[in-house]
């Protein structure tokens, strides 16, 4: 369900592709098998002519790609401010035109802190100095909360199924999924749901984030510029992850499968 949905929306491209290819492979056995393999393209991204980054993704959402990572680096403050994003996969490119260029993007740009996301991962410096801004309260949950989150994504991470090689991030609401992505890499996929959150104008209050990657502090950053304030994760926890989430007061659960589960950060609101 999508509330709040923003009534200004930037002229868009729709270019998103199914990058899935097949290849035959030998078993333990040495019988043949027929697999699928997850495909990544590059994709670079132009702020009004200016190179800013390229991503490794799938490219199954590169508008919503673009318009979250704009937004986590900080790069484009204000939606109404972005005229036009268009993707254009001949030249492995998109383009996005906006009303004005922050005046002090070239001094962001040269402060870049190469993080451990899986693929490429990089961030600015003026995020990790927005870092002591942030601030959320991680809400009351109890195992049924996490036991339903955890059934409501049974039937997602197809592809992952099909071909594996990819992380899933998801945006929920109680047991409901809001929008799931998959991409190569998981901070592609968390840049994803952001875009789609400012796009349609739905906040992170009273949500759950989940991925199937491991909580690093790149992860935590992000989620709590979305202000969603209890992330889910099927894998592990890195040290500063969980210092940054204590630190912002994000409720951190992780090894979350089947029914067993650690809970990180949020203990005095977990009720059993």
């Amino acid at each position: 369900m999508v509330e709040n949905k923003a009534f200004y929306r930037p002229s868009m491209t729709d270019e998103g592709i199914s990058n899935l290819h097949s290849t035959t492979v030998l078993d333990e056995h040495g019988e043949a098998r027929d697999m699928s393999l997850t495909g990544e393209r590059p994709l670079t991204i132009y702020l009004d002519k200016q190179e800013i980054v390229t991503l490794m993704t799938m490219g199954s959402q590169p508008e919503l790609l673009t318009l979250g990572y704009l937004r986590n680096q900080d790069l484009v403050q204000n939606l109404e401010d972005i005229i036009a994003i268009q993707v254009d996969w001949d030249i492995e490119a998109v383009a996005v035109t906006t009303r004005q260029t922050r005046p002090d993007l070239d001094k962001i740009m040269s402060k870049r802190i190469v993080t451990s996301g899986c693929g490429q991962g990089t961030m600015f410096g003026n995020v990790m100095d927005s870092l002591s801004k942030l601030s959320l309260q991680c809400p009351d949950f109890s195992a049924d909360t996490i036991y339903k989150v955890l059934d409501g994504l049974a039937e997602y991470n197809q592809i992952y199924k099909q071909a594996g090689a990819v992380h899933g991030c998801a945006l929920c609401k109680d047991h409901e999924v809001e929008v799931f992505v998959e991409d190569v890499g998981r901070h592609n996929a968390v840049d994803a749901i952001s875009g789609w959150m400012w796009l349609e104008g739905v906040t992170g209050e009273n949500k759950v984030f989940y991925t199937t990657g491991r909580l690093t502090s790149e992860m935590v950053i992000k989620v709590a510029q979305m202000q969603v304030p209890l992330l889910l994760s099927r894998s592990g926890v890195t040290e500063m992850g969980l210092r940054l989430a204590k630190q912002i007061g994000i409720g951190i659960v992780a090894r979350a499968k089947g029914k067993h589960f650690l809970v990180y950060n949020g203990q005095q609101q977990f009720h059993h």
